[in-house]
């Protein structure tokens, strides 16, 4: 066989050196290969769910190679215990299964995620030698681990009848667009979108291209850009940099988590919504919060609503009295910072928002708390404290987070900023940009997507033509991997 051709059909299977993400060259090409047939499927309802299901399913092999058997079992399995859960004749019947659920979801999630974890701890606390397993992580495994069990706790409390399908729960399960990184979508917000007659309006596509086009802007260029040229060399040395260096190390990683993040979650909005599909907005401008609470209202909203629902209010909310929603409140941002990684600097993370959620239900209702003036200077608080948790999010150890903390505090040089600017200008700018344009008013979105809209096709064109050469001038040597990819 010819090696050209050898090399294409190469290309098709699964390569962990090449995981497949959105701002590939695959990708693309793979994208346009399902838009090209789409049209031809899109009527009719049961070819269009296999159609979607099967390319999903390819995509997530092509994404993490023999997971995908892993990805198929938890859905068979959770798809199973549902149907289960409904039939069964007894309220004890109900929380056998459910509690089956729960192992088999924990389970997993555990094995994967925090074996490893576990042994270190131990380790370190009685001073053993306990060897650690060579365990790799699946892709997405705690998107899709979440949004399977919220499935089966859905029938459990109630909200939701079981598929007759199990090719419209995989469906549900894998689609790609949010299968690795999100936003978690419930299943009562998506199964019923699966039978219904699908449209799409011109508004939708210029939304939906909006979205794609901004979220390969965040990701390719603000994000990559400053992860490489900056960010990643201050969190690796900071010992090398003065205090005002770090504290702009801390502002631009910010502004690369929210951009890669945000990014990846409006291209997944805006690819879904080109196959006539709603997904739940991910971001609402976090930094504009005037307080951790309005943080979290703000920031990964299908993770914080999902950990509401099932863990803080099952928990007791604020039913149970002031000490008892504190209580809940500390337990679930510890394990809010668990779920994104296996290390003791998320737990720590998880706290100090936990530690501060807790301030905000004691001041919040204060009178004074409610005046103009106190809103923006909590949108300076929030905006600051929110980046002195990144510190213990993005360091590799607790280690390092002290010592950029030092560096702020005891050894800022701020004489230097200047020089910085002349030595990292192209950082310096896509940093002030990239909040000018977080900060700038709500409509400006809706005024991108009207201006896009009415634009000529020539006009359009020429746009595309214009973004795609910027990302030409910015992208690396190697494609970056989206940071909630790990998680």
């Amino acid at each position: 066989m010819p090696p050209v051709i050898q090399n294409i059909i190469n290309s098709f299977a699964y390569d962990p050196q090449q995981p497949l993400l959105f701002h590939s060259t695959f990708f693309l090409f793979f994208f346009i290969v399902v838009l090209l047939f789409y049209p031809l499927v899109v009527n009719k309802v049961k070819v269009r769910t296999w159609y979607l299901m099967l390319v999903s399913l390819y995509f997530y092999y092509k994404t993490s190679g023999s997971f995908l058997i892993l990805l198929l079992v938890t859905s068979l399995i959770n798809y199973g215990l549902g149907a289960l859960i409904y039939n069964a004749k007894s309220k004890a019947m109900k929380r056998f299964y459910i509690w089956i659920s729960v192992f088999w979801n924990l389970g997993t999630l555990g094995y994967f995620k925090y074996t490893n974890f576990l042994i270190t701890t131990i380790n370190q606390i009685f001073g053993g030698q306990l060897p650690l397993y060579d365990i790799i992580l699946p892709v997405g495994i705690s998107f899709f681990t979440f949004q399977t069990w919220s499935y089966t706790l859905d029938i459990y409390f109630g909200k939701l009848e079981p598929l007759k399908s199990f090719v419209d729960f995989t469906f549900f399960v894998s689609f790609f667009p949010q299968l690795v990184a999100g936003p978690i979508v419930r299943a009562s917000y998506f199964i019923p979108q699966i039978h219904k007659k699908l449209s799409l309006d011109k508004d939708t596509i210029a939304k939906a291209l909006v979205l794609i086009f901004s979220g390969l802007l965040k990701k390719a260029v603000i994000a990559d850009y400053l992860s490489i040229n900056f960010v990643d060399r201050i969190f690796e040395n900071p010992a090398l940099f003065s205090g005002v260096e770090n504290l702009l190390g801390v502002y631009a990683y910010a502004l690369q988590i929210y951009c890669d993040f945000s990014g990846y979650s409006d291209i997944a909005i805006g690819l879904a919504a080109l196959m006539g599909f709603s997904l739940p907005v991910n971001f609402l401008t976090p930094y504009r919060a005037t307080s951790v609470t309005d943080f979290w209202r703000r920031w990964h909203i299908s993770l914080s609503s999902w950990l509401r629902d099932y863990l803080y209010i099952p928990l007791g909310g604020n039913r149970k009295g002031k000490p008892r929603q504190y209580l809940n409140l500390m337990i679930t941002m510890l394990l809010g910072g668990l779920w994104h990684g296996a290390s003791w600097n998320f737990v720590v993370w998880g706290g100090i928002h936990g530690i501060a959620l807790v301030l905000d239900k004691m001041i919040l209702k204060l009178k004074i708390m409610q005046t103009k003036v106190m809103k923006y200077v909590g949108v300076i608080v929030t905006f600051h404290f929110v980046c002195f948790g990144w510190i213990f999010f993005r360091s590799p150890d607790f280690s390092v987070a002290w010592l950029i903390l030092k560096r702020i505090f005891t050894d800022f040089h701020g004489n230097i900023f200047f020089q910085w600017i002349s030595q990292y200008h192209i950082c310096a700018v896509l940093i002030l940009l990239g909040y000018i344009f977080h900060w700038m008013p709500e409509g400006y979105n809706n005024y991108l997507e009207r201006f896009f809209r009415k634009c000529p096709l020539v006009l359009q064109s020429l746009l595309l033509a214009f973004l795609i050469w910027v990302l030409f001038q910015f992208r690396s040597a190697a494609i970056q991997p989206f940071i909630y990819f790990q998680f």
